[in-house]
Formats: structure tokens, C-alpha cells, sequence
């Protein structure tokens, strides 16, 4: 478990950097939501991300931010019969004809997708 917390405290430091980056001039505005695509290949743990994201922002023009997070699922593509298909667990082979020569398309991801600040 405290390697998963690490883990997400990196990342909520990268994301509330590429946040303050991209806040307009002054950083007087306040940050209300951080939309986020997280695949789930990262192994990011939400509920840990939240945790570290909220300790970290606080008394920040970040404080109070909510991260909405969307989860990108696996999706593999066959290169033998080119099928395109979304997998739950982690056994990487084609659903369809079962061939191990697949190439991995979404599931990734790790990506501030949108930011919204007040007025």
C-alpha cells in the first residue's frame, strides 16, 4: 500500500504542475475542477490520487479543486484478424481468435484533459 501512495503523490504533484503552468497570467483565478483520463494500465488507485491531490493543494489556488477522473479501459487491437476489442482482466490475447500478437491502443493514459477555473 505505501508504494501505491507514492506513486500517486508523484502524480498529483505532476498534475498540479501542468495545472499552475496553465493557469491564466496572475494565478488569481481559483481551479474548480481538474478533469482527468486515466487508463488503467497506470495502476493509479483514484481514492489515493484524491488523498494526495487534496494535502497538496490546500491554501493553494488549487484548494477545493475536484478532480473528475475518467477511466479508460484496456483496449487491445489483433494484428492477426485486426479485431479491436476492450479487456477487463490482464491476460493480453485477441478475445477473438485468442493470438498473443496484439498491440495495446488505450488503457495508458494519464492525461489533464480539461481545467476549470472561476471567474
Amino acid at each position: 500500500m505505501k508504494a501505491h501512495v507514492m506513486h500517486e503523490l508523484s502524480v498529483a504533484q505532476e498534475i498540479i504542475g501542468i495545472v499552475q503552468e496553465n493557469l491564466p497570467d496572475g494565478n488569481t483565478h481559483c481551479v474548480k475542477a481538474v478533469k482527468l483520463k486515466i487508463g488503467k494500465l497506470t495502476n493509479i488507485l483514484p481514492d489515493s490520487l484524491t488523498f494526495c491531490f487534496e494535502a497538496l493543494t490546500k491554501d493553494t489556488a488549487l484548494d477545493g479543486a475536484q478532480l473528475d477522473i475518467q477511466h479508460i479501459p484496456i483496449t487491445l487491437q489483433c494484428n492477426g484478424c485486426r479485431v479491436v476489442s476492450e479487456i477487463e482482466g490482464f491476460i493480453f490475447a485477441c478475445p477473438s481468435c485468442g493470438s498473443a500478437d496484439i498491440k495495446t491502443i488505450a488503457g495508458d493514459e494519464l492525461q489533464v484533459s480539461e481545467i476549470e477555473i472561476s471567474d
